[in-house]
Protein backbone atom coordinates (compact mmCIF):
# COMPACT_ATOMS: atom_id res chain seq x y z
CA UNK A 1 0.00 0.00 0.00
CA UNK A 2 0.90 3.65 -0.41
CA UNK A 3 0.39 5.15 3.07
CA UNK A 4 0.73 8.84 3.93
CA UNK A 5 0.91 9.76 7.61
CA UNK A 6 -0.33 13.30 8.22
CA UNK A 7 0.81 14.52 11.61
CA UNK A 8 1.72 17.57 13.66
CA UNK A 9 4.45 15.64 15.51
CA UNK A 10 6.95 12.88 14.77
CA UNK A 11 10.22 11.93 16.43
CA UNK A 12 12.98 12.95 16.04
CA UNK A 13 11.66 16.19 14.53
CA UNK A 14 8.97 17.54 16.86
CA UNK A 15 7.47 16.15 20.05
CA UNK A 16 5.21 17.21 22.90
CA UNK A 17 3.92 13.74 23.86
CA UNK A 18 3.38 10.13 22.86
CA UNK A 19 1.81 11.04 19.51
CA UNK A 20 5.26 11.76 18.08
CA UNK A 21 6.63 8.37 19.17
CA UNK A 22 3.62 6.43 17.90
CA UNK A 23 3.52 7.97 14.43
CA UNK A 24 7.19 7.29 13.73
CA UNK A 25 7.20 3.80 15.25
CA UNK A 26 4.07 2.75 13.36
CA UNK A 27 5.51 4.11 10.12
CA UNK A 28 8.72 2.11 10.64
CA UNK A 29 6.78 -1.08 11.40
CA UNK A 30 4.62 -0.72 8.28
CA UNK A 31 7.60 0.08 6.07
CA UNK A 32 9.45 -3.00 7.28
CA UNK A 33 6.50 -5.06 6.05
CA UNK A 34 7.02 -3.73 2.55
CA UNK A 35 4.60 -0.81 2.33
CA UNK A 36 5.50 2.58 0.85
CA UNK A 37 5.04 4.77 3.92
CA UNK A 38 5.64 8.53 3.89
CA UNK A 39 5.13 11.32 6.42
CA UNK A 40 4.16 14.94 6.09
CA UNK A 41 4.77 17.39 8.95
CA UNK A 42 5.11 21.18 9.34
CA UNK A 43 8.65 22.54 9.27
CA UNK A 44 8.66 24.21 12.68
CA UNK A 45 11.34 26.69 13.66
CA UNK A 46 13.06 24.02 15.76
CA UNK A 47 13.51 21.66 12.80
CA UNK A 48 16.90 22.72 11.46
CA UNK A 49 17.11 22.23 7.69
CA UNK A 50 20.90 22.36 7.61
CA UNK A 51 21.50 19.95 10.50
CA UNK A 52 19.03 17.40 9.10
CA UNK A 53 20.35 17.96 5.55
CA UNK A 54 16.85 18.49 4.18
CA UNK A 55 16.54 18.94 0.44
CA UNK A 56 14.06 21.36 -1.16
CA UNK A 57 11.57 20.22 -3.75
CA UNK A 58 11.77 22.26 -6.92
CA UNK A 59 9.59 25.34 -6.87
CA UNK A 60 7.15 26.69 -4.26
CA UNK A 61 3.74 25.12 -3.72
CA UNK A 62 0.43 26.98 -3.71
CA UNK A 63 -2.23 25.94 -1.22
CA UNK A 64 -5.83 27.17 -1.65
CA UNK A 65 -7.36 28.75 1.43
CA UNK A 66 -10.58 30.59 2.06
CA UNK A 67 -10.09 34.11 0.75
CA UNK A 68 -7.04 33.38 -1.37
CA UNK A 69 -3.96 31.21 -1.64
CA UNK A 70 -0.90 30.64 0.53
CA UNK A 71 2.51 29.59 -0.79
CA UNK A 72 5.14 27.49 0.89
CA UNK A 73 8.34 25.59 0.26
CA UNK A 74 8.62 21.82 0.69
CA UNK A 75 11.70 20.06 2.04
CA UNK A 76 12.38 16.34 2.14
CA UNK A 77 14.35 13.97 4.35
CA UNK A 78 14.31 10.34 5.46
CA UNK A 79 12.99 8.99 8.75
CA UNK A 80 15.90 7.46 10.74
CA UNK A 81 15.73 3.72 11.19
CA UNK A 82 13.77 2.97 8.05
CA UNK A 83 14.63 0.33 5.42
CA UNK A 84 17.77 1.26 3.48
CA UNK A 85 16.36 0.05 0.16
CA UNK A 86 13.07 1.86 0.56
CA UNK A 87 13.61 4.72 3.03
CA UNK A 88 10.63 6.46 4.61
CA UNK A 89 10.37 9.89 3.03
CA UNK A 90 9.37 12.80 5.21
CA UNK A 91 7.97 15.99 3.67
CA UNK A 92 8.20 19.27 5.58
CA UNK A 93 5.83 22.12 4.71
CA UNK A 94 7.79 25.33 5.25
CA UNK A 95 5.63 28.42 5.83
CA UNK A 96 7.39 31.06 7.87
CA UNK A 97 4.32 32.90 9.17
CA UNK A 98 2.51 29.76 10.30
CA UNK A 99 5.34 27.56 11.50
CA UNK A 100 8.46 29.72 11.84
CA UNK A 101 8.06 30.21 15.57
CA UNK A 102 8.89 28.50 18.85
CA UNK A 103 6.40 25.91 19.99
CA UNK A 104 4.18 23.48 18.12
CA UNK A 105 0.77 24.50 19.47
CA UNK A 106 1.79 27.35 21.72
CA UNK A 107 4.40 28.83 24.05
CA UNK A 108 4.25 29.55 27.81
CA UNK A 109 3.04 33.09 27.20
CA UNK A 110 0.42 31.86 24.68
CA UNK A 111 -0.29 28.15 25.37
CA UNK A 112 -2.70 27.88 22.43
CA UNK A 113 -1.80 30.02 19.41
CA UNK A 114 -4.82 32.05 18.30
CA UNK A 115 -4.20 31.13 14.67
CA UNK A 116 -3.94 27.37 15.28
CA UNK A 117 -7.12 26.60 13.30
CA UNK A 118 -5.75 28.50 10.31
CA UNK A 119 -2.26 26.97 10.68
CA UNK A 120 -3.55 23.41 10.62
CA UNK A 121 -6.21 24.10 8.01
CA UNK A 122 -3.37 25.25 5.78
CA UNK A 123 -1.37 22.14 6.62
CA UNK A 124 -4.29 19.77 5.96
CA UNK A 125 -4.98 21.43 2.60
CA UNK A 126 -1.29 21.15 1.80
CA UNK A 127 -1.43 17.35 2.12
CA UNK A 128 -3.39 17.09 -1.13
CA UNK A 129 -1.32 19.70 -2.96
CA UNK A 130 1.86 17.84 -2.02
CA UNK A 131 0.55 14.60 -3.54
CA UNK A 132 -0.14 16.43 -6.79
CA UNK A 133 3.25 18.10 -6.75
CA UNK A 134 5.18 14.81 -6.38
CA UNK A 135 2.66 12.83 -8.51
CA UNK A 136 2.19 10.20 -5.78
CA UNK A 137 -1.27 9.30 -4.56
CA UNK A 138 -1.83 7.31 -1.36
CA UNK A 139 -4.16 4.39 -0.90
CA UNK A 140 -4.37 5.45 2.77
CA UNK A 141 -4.44 8.95 4.22
CA UNK A 142 -3.81 8.41 7.93
CA UNK A 143 -4.58 11.48 10.05
CA UNK A 144 -3.63 11.82 13.72
CA UNK A 145 -5.56 13.86 16.31
CA UNK A 146 -7.26 17.21 15.83
CA UNK A 147 -4.44 19.09 14.01
CA UNK A 148 -4.89 16.87 10.92
CA UNK A 149 -8.56 15.92 11.45
CA UNK A 150 -9.48 18.15 8.52
CA UNK A 151 -7.68 15.79 6.11
CA UNK A 152 -10.63 13.31 6.12
CA UNK A 153 -13.01 16.27 5.80
CA UNK A 154 -11.27 17.68 2.72
CA UNK A 155 -11.10 14.19 1.20
CA UNK A 156 -14.82 13.55 1.66
CA UNK A 157 -16.08 17.01 0.78
CA UNK A 158 -14.06 17.91 -2.28
CA UNK A 159 -10.94 15.86 -3.00
CA UNK A 160 -12.42 12.39 -3.49
CA UNK A 161 -12.49 12.65 -7.23
CA UNK A 162 -9.95 12.13 -9.98
CA UNK A 163 -6.57 11.34 -8.35
CA UNK A 164 -8.03 10.69 -4.87
CA UNK A 165 -11.08 8.68 -5.95
CA UNK A 166 -9.77 5.47 -4.37
CA UNK A 167 -8.00 7.04 -1.40
CA UNK A 168 -9.18 5.97 2.05
CA UNK A 169 -9.05 8.11 5.22
CA UNK A 170 -8.23 6.87 8.71
CA UNK A 171 -8.36 9.10 11.80
CA UNK A 172 -6.55 8.00 14.95
CA UNK A 173 -7.56 9.66 18.22
CA UNK A 174 -4.58 9.73 20.56
CA UNK A 175 -6.29 11.84 23.21
CA UNK A 176 -9.97 12.79 23.06
CA UNK A 177 -9.40 15.56 25.58
CA UNK A 178 -7.89 17.76 22.85
CA UNK A 179 -10.37 18.48 20.06
CA UNK A 180 -9.34 21.71 18.34
CA UNK A 181 -12.35 23.81 19.38
CA UNK A 182 -12.20 27.40 18.12
CA UNK A 183 -14.48 30.25 17.12
CA UNK A 184 -16.64 29.45 14.10
CA UNK A 185 -15.29 32.51 12.28
CA UNK A 186 -12.16 30.40 11.61
CA UNK A 187 -14.19 28.14 9.32
CA UNK A 188 -13.83 30.53 6.39
CA UNK A 189 -10.17 29.49 6.07
CA UNK A 190 -11.22 25.98 4.98
CA UNK A 191 -12.79 27.31 1.77
CA UNK A 192 -15.72 24.92 2.32
CA UNK A 193 -19.35 26.00 2.12
CA UNK A 194 -21.40 26.62 5.24
CA UNK A 195 -23.58 23.66 4.33
CA UNK A 196 -20.48 21.51 5.01
CA UNK A 197 -20.05 23.19 8.40
CA UNK A 198 -23.25 21.45 9.48
CA UNK A 199 -23.18 18.28 7.36
CA UNK A 200 -19.59 17.45 8.42
CA UNK A 201 -20.41 18.14 12.06
CA UNK A 202 -18.15 21.11 12.76
CA UNK A 203 -20.82 22.85 14.83
CA UNK A 204 -20.23 22.61 18.58
CA UNK A 205 -22.18 25.02 20.80
CA UNK A 206 -21.71 27.78 18.24
CA UNK A 207 -18.01 26.93 17.98
CA UNK A 208 -15.96 25.00 15.40
CA UNK A 209 -14.80 21.53 16.48
CA UNK A 210 -12.13 20.15 14.16
CA UNK A 211 -11.85 16.68 15.71
CA UNK A 212 -15.62 16.21 15.69
CA UNK A 213 -15.74 16.94 11.95
CA UNK A 214 -12.88 14.52 11.36
CA UNK A 215 -14.67 11.74 13.28
CA UNK A 216 -17.79 12.29 11.19
CA UNK A 217 -15.88 12.35 7.91
CA UNK A 218 -13.19 9.66 8.19
CA UNK A 219 -13.86 6.29 6.59
CA UNK A 220 -12.63 4.55 9.74
CA UNK A 221 -11.76 5.89 13.20
CA UNK A 222 -9.67 4.30 15.90
CA UNK A 223 -8.07 5.11 19.21
CA UNK A 224 -4.98 3.71 20.85
CA UNK A 225 -6.29 0.93 23.10
CA UNK A 226 -9.38 -1.31 23.15
CA UNK A 227 -10.45 -0.31 26.66
CA UNK A 228 -10.12 3.42 25.94
CA UNK A 229 -12.29 2.92 22.84
CA UNK A 230 -15.04 1.59 25.10
CA UNK A 231 -14.51 4.29 27.73
CA UNK A 232 -14.83 7.09 25.16
CA UNK A 233 -18.33 5.86 24.33
CA UNK A 234 -19.44 6.85 27.84
CA UNK A 235 -20.28 10.29 29.20
CA UNK A 236 -17.53 9.98 31.82
CA UNK A 237 -14.71 9.79 29.26
CA UNK A 238 -16.31 10.89 25.99
CA UNK A 239 -15.72 14.66 26.36
CA UNK A 240 -19.16 15.25 24.80
CA UNK A 241 -18.32 13.15 21.72
CA UNK A 242 -19.46 9.81 23.14
CA UNK A 243 -22.69 9.86 21.13
CA UNK A 244 -20.88 10.43 17.84
CA UNK A 245 -18.33 7.72 18.59
CA UNK A 246 -21.10 5.25 19.43
CA UNK A 247 -22.86 6.15 16.19
CA UNK A 248 -19.80 5.04 14.19
CA UNK A 249 -20.46 1.46 15.32
CA UNK A 250 -17.85 -1.02 14.10
CA UNK A 251 -16.13 1.74 12.15
CA UNK A 252 -14.65 2.85 15.49
CA UNK A 253 -12.32 0.58 17.44
CA UNK A 254 -9.23 0.46 19.63
CA UNK A 255 -5.78 -0.73 18.57
CA UNK A 256 -3.17 -0.93 21.32
CA UNK A 257 0.02 1.03 20.69
CA UNK A 258 3.33 -0.78 20.66
CA UNK A 259 6.73 0.39 21.86
CA UNK A 260 9.98 0.69 19.95
CA UNK A 261 11.82 -2.42 21.07
CA UNK A 262 15.07 -1.16 19.53
CA UNK A 263 15.08 1.84 21.87
CA UNK A 264 13.26 0.56 24.95
CA UNK A 265 14.99 -2.73 25.59
CA UNK A 266 17.11 -3.53 28.69
CA UNK A 267 19.09 -6.04 26.65
CA UNK A 268 20.66 -3.29 24.52
CA UNK A 269 19.88 0.05 26.17
CA UNK A 270 22.86 2.39 25.83
CA UNK A 271 21.50 4.84 28.43
CA UNK A 272 21.87 2.46 31.38
CA UNK A 273 25.13 1.39 33.08
CA UNK A 274 24.75 -2.30 32.22
CA UNK A 275 22.32 -4.29 30.10
CA UNK A 276 20.28 -7.07 31.66
CA UNK A 277 17.65 -9.72 30.92
CA UNK A 278 15.51 -12.32 32.66
CA UNK A 279 18.54 -14.62 32.73
CA UNK A 280 20.83 -12.08 34.41
CA UNK A 281 19.30 -9.22 36.41
CA UNK A 282 22.55 -7.83 37.80
CA UNK A 283 22.38 -4.87 35.41
CA UNK A 284 19.15 -3.71 37.03
CA UNK A 285 20.88 -3.51 40.42
CA UNK A 286 23.61 -1.35 38.83
CA UNK A 287 20.97 0.92 37.32
CA UNK A 288 19.36 1.31 40.76
CA UNK A 289 22.70 2.25 42.29
CA UNK A 290 23.33 4.87 39.59
CA UNK A 291 19.77 6.20 39.90
CA UNK A 292 20.23 6.81 43.62
CA UNK A 293 23.51 8.58 42.94
CA UNK A 294 22.04 10.69 40.11
CA UNK A 295 19.20 11.94 42.33
CA UNK A 296 21.29 12.38 45.48
CA UNK A 297 19.64 9.55 47.41
CA UNK A 298 21.51 7.39 49.95
CA UNK A 299 22.79 4.16 48.35
CA UNK A 300 20.53 1.36 49.57
CA UNK A 301 20.02 -1.70 47.37
CA UNK A 302 17.25 -3.07 49.61
CA UNK A 303 15.13 0.10 49.74
CA UNK A 304 12.42 0.12 47.04
CA UNK A 305 12.39 3.04 44.63
CA UNK A 306 9.19 4.43 43.11
CA UNK A 307 9.69 6.21 39.78
CA UNK A 308 7.37 8.83 38.27
CA UNK A 309 7.87 10.36 34.80
CA UNK A 310 5.07 12.50 33.43
CA UNK A 311 3.73 15.72 32.10
CA UNK A 312 2.58 17.52 35.24
CA UNK A 313 -1.03 18.05 34.19
CA UNK A 314 -4.46 17.27 35.57
CA UNK A 315 -4.86 14.25 33.25
CA UNK A 316 -1.96 12.51 34.98
CA UNK A 317 -3.48 12.66 38.46
CA UNK A 318 -0.90 15.11 39.80
CA UNK A 319 -3.46 16.90 41.96
CA UNK A 320 -4.22 13.75 43.93
CA UNK A 321 -0.51 12.94 44.15
CA UNK A 322 1.15 16.31 44.72
CA UNK A 323 -1.67 18.70 45.66
CA UNK A 324 -0.56 20.96 48.55
CA UNK A 325 -2.14 19.85 51.85
CA UNK A 326 -4.10 16.97 50.30
CA UNK A 327 -1.86 15.06 47.84
CA UNK A 328 -0.61 11.66 48.93
CA UNK A 329 3.08 11.95 47.97
CA UNK A 330 4.09 13.60 51.25
CA UNK A 331 2.41 10.93 53.40
CA UNK A 332 3.77 8.12 51.23
CA UNK A 333 7.34 9.30 51.76
CA UNK A 334 6.77 10.16 55.42
CA UNK A 335 5.15 6.85 56.40
CA UNK A 336 6.86 4.26 54.20
CA UNK A 337 10.40 2.95 53.95
CA UNK A 338 11.02 3.82 50.29
CA UNK A 339 12.62 6.34 47.95
CA UNK A 340 10.66 8.41 45.41
CA UNK A 341 12.08 10.02 42.23
CA UNK A 342 10.22 12.36 39.88
CA UNK A 343 10.99 13.63 36.38
CA UNK A 344 8.56 15.95 34.66
CA UNK A 345 7.48 19.39 33.62
CA UNK A 346 4.13 21.11 33.32
CA UNK A 347 1.84 23.16 35.56
CA UNK A 348 3.79 25.74 37.54
CA UNK A 349 2.04 24.97 40.85
CA UNK A 350 3.04 21.31 40.56
CA UNK A 351 6.65 22.09 39.72
CA UNK A 352 6.79 24.35 42.78
CA UNK A 353 5.22 21.68 45.01
CA UNK A 354 7.78 19.10 43.89
CA UNK A 355 10.54 21.52 44.90
CA UNK A 356 8.79 22.07 48.24
CA UNK A 357 8.51 18.32 48.91
CA UNK A 358 12.24 17.96 48.20
CA UNK A 359 12.98 20.44 50.96
CA UNK A 360 10.79 18.58 53.46
CA UNK A 361 11.59 14.94 52.65
CA UNK A 362 15.00 13.27 52.54
CA UNK A 363 13.68 10.33 50.48
CA UNK A 364 11.93 12.40 47.79
CA UNK A 365 13.87 13.86 44.85
CA UNK A 366 12.64 15.55 41.70
CA UNK A 367 14.05 17.01 38.52
CA UNK A 368 11.98 19.51 36.53
CA UNK A 369 12.34 19.01 32.78
CA UNK A 370 12.75 16.05 30.49
CA UNK A 371 15.73 13.88 29.62
CA UNK A 372 15.82 10.71 27.51
CA UNK A 373 18.83 9.46 29.46
CA UNK A 374 17.18 9.98 32.85
CA UNK A 375 13.92 8.46 31.62
CA UNK A 376 15.71 5.24 30.69
CA UNK A 377 17.59 5.24 33.99
CA UNK A 378 14.40 5.69 36.02
CA UNK A 379 12.64 2.89 34.14
CA UNK A 380 15.60 0.56 34.67
CA UNK A 381 16.61 1.53 38.20
CA UNK A 382 13.21 1.82 39.88
CA UNK A 383 11.41 -1.07 41.56
CA UNK A 384 7.95 0.40 40.95
CA UNK A 385 6.55 2.94 38.49
CA UNK A 386 3.54 5.08 39.49
CA UNK A 387 0.85 6.18 36.98
CA UNK A 388 -2.26 7.56 38.77
CA UNK A 389 -3.85 8.80 35.54
CA UNK A 390 -7.29 10.39 35.46
CA UNK A 391 -7.61 8.85 32.02
CA UNK A 392 -4.97 7.20 29.84
CA UNK A 393 -5.73 6.50 26.15
CA UNK A 394 -2.89 3.98 25.94
CA UNK A 395 0.12 4.86 28.02
CA UNK A 396 3.64 3.89 27.06
CA UNK A 397 5.47 4.23 30.37
CA UNK A 398 3.75 1.23 31.94
CA UNK A 399 4.86 -0.90 28.96
CA UNK A 400 8.41 0.42 29.26
CA UNK A 401 8.30 -0.43 32.97
CA UNK A 402 7.11 -3.99 32.41
CA UNK A 403 9.86 -4.85 29.92
CA UNK A 404 12.46 -3.32 32.27
CA UNK A 405 11.30 -5.40 35.22
CA UNK A 406 9.83 -2.37 37.00
CA UNK A 407 6.39 -3.11 38.44
CA UNK A 408 3.63 -0.60 37.53
CA UNK A 409 1.29 0.91 40.10
CA UNK A 410 -1.57 2.23 37.96
CA UNK A 411 -5.16 3.35 37.95
CA UNK A 412 -7.58 0.91 36.30
CA UNK A 413 -8.34 2.95 33.18
CA UNK A 414 -7.76 3.06 29.42
CA UNK A 415 -4.70 1.33 28.07
CA UNK A 416 -3.43 0.70 31.60
CA UNK A 417 -6.23 -1.85 31.98
CA UNK A 418 -5.24 -3.51 28.70
CA UNK A 419 -1.57 -3.91 29.62
CA UNK A 420 -1.34 -4.48 33.39
CA UNK A 421 -2.65 -7.51 35.28
CA UNK A 422 -3.53 -6.81 38.92
CA UNK A 423 -1.53 -8.58 41.63
CA UNK A 424 -3.16 -11.41 43.56
CA UNK A 425 -1.30 -11.83 46.86
CA UNK A 426 -2.83 -15.29 47.45
CA UNK A 427 -1.56 -16.79 44.18
CA UNK A 428 1.30 -14.40 43.42
CA UNK A 429 -0.03 -13.80 39.90
CA UNK A 430 -0.14 -10.46 38.15
CA UNK A 431 2.22 -7.89 36.68
CA UNK A 432 1.29 -4.78 38.66
CA UNK A 433 -0.84 -3.07 41.32
CA UNK A 434 -4.11 -1.38 40.33
CA UNK A 435 -6.72 0.88 41.94
CA UNK A 436 -10.08 2.17 40.69
CA UNK A 437 -10.88 5.49 42.34
CA UNK A 438 -8.58 8.43 41.75
CA UNK A 439 -8.21 9.75 45.29
CA UNK A 440 -5.17 10.50 47.47
CA UNK A 441 -6.28 7.67 49.75
CA UNK A 442 -6.44 5.13 46.90
CA UNK A 443 -2.96 6.08 45.71
CA UNK A 444 -1.58 5.93 49.26
CA UNK A 445 -3.15 2.54 49.98
CA UNK A 446 -2.07 0.96 46.68
CA UNK A 447 1.51 2.16 47.04
CA UNK A 448 1.41 0.82 50.59
CA UNK A 449 0.19 -2.53 49.27
CA UNK A 450 3.07 -2.68 46.79
CA UNK A 451 5.66 -1.78 49.44
CA UNK A 452 4.18 -4.37 51.83
CA UNK A 453 4.53 -7.02 49.10
CA UNK A 454 8.10 -5.91 48.42
CA UNK A 455 9.11 -6.56 52.03
CA UNK A 456 6.84 -9.53 52.78
CA UNK A 457 6.27 -11.32 49.45
CA UNK A 458 9.62 -10.79 47.79
CA UNK A 459 9.62 -14.06 45.76
CA UNK A 460 6.26 -13.02 44.28
CA UNK A 461 7.64 -9.59 43.45
CA UNK A 462 10.60 -11.14 41.62
CA UNK A 463 8.26 -13.48 39.72
CA UNK A 464 6.14 -10.47 38.69
CA UNK A 465 9.24 -8.72 37.36
CA UNK A 466 10.15 -11.68 35.17
CA UNK A 467 6.60 -12.11 33.91
CA UNK A 468 6.43 -8.46 32.85
CA UNK A 469 9.80 -8.65 31.08
CA UNK A 470 8.51 -11.49 28.91
CA UNK A 471 5.63 -9.40 27.55
CA UNK A 472 5.75 -8.57 23.84
CA UNK A 473 4.74 -4.97 23.18
CA UNK A 474 6.54 -4.65 19.85
CA UNK A 475 4.84 -2.85 16.98
CA UNK A 476 4.53 -5.93 14.75
CA UNK A 477 1.17 -7.00 16.18
CA UNK A 478 -0.22 -3.46 16.28
CA UNK A 479 0.92 -2.77 12.71
CA UNK A 480 -0.94 -5.90 11.63
CA UNK A 481 -4.12 -4.55 13.26
CA UNK A 482 -3.72 -1.27 11.39
CA UNK A 483 -3.31 -3.13 8.11
CA UNK A 484 -6.60 -4.91 8.78
CA UNK A 485 -8.21 -1.53 9.47
CA UNK A 486 -6.84 -0.15 6.19
CA UNK A 487 -8.12 -3.13 4.26
CA UNK A 488 -11.60 -2.91 5.76
CA UNK A 489 -11.76 0.80 5.01
CA UNK A 490 -10.63 0.11 1.45
CA UNK A 491 -13.40 -2.41 0.90
CA UNK A 492 -15.91 0.03 2.33
CA UNK A 493 -14.85 2.84 0.00
CA UNK A 494 -14.01 0.90 -3.15
CA UNK A 495 -16.65 -1.80 -2.80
Amino acid sequence: MNILMTTSEAVPYAKTGGLADVVSALSLALAKQGHDVRLIIPRYYGINKAVLKLKPLKGPMGIPMGGGEEWCEVYTGNLPGGPSKNPIKVYFLDHERFFGRDGIYGVPSEPDFLDNPRRFTFFSRGVFQLCRKIDWYPDILHAHDWPTALVPVFLKYGERRNEFAKTVSILTIHNLGYQGIYGRDNFYATGLGWDTFYSAGFEDWNMMNMLKAGINSADMVNTVSPNYAEETKTSAYGFRLDGILKSRGTDYRGILNGIDADIWNPKKDTFIPAVYSTKDMSGKAKAKELLQKEFGLPPSPDTPIIGFISRLTNQKGVGELFGPAYGSAYMICRDMNLQFVVLGTGDAWCENEIRSLESKLSNFKGKIGYSDKLSHLIEAGSDFFLMPSRYEPCGLSQMYSLVYGTIPIVRNTGGLTDTVENYNQDTGTGTGFMFDDLTPEAIYNTVGWAIWAYYNRRPQIEAMRLKGMKKDFSWDKSAGEYLKLYEEAGKKVRG
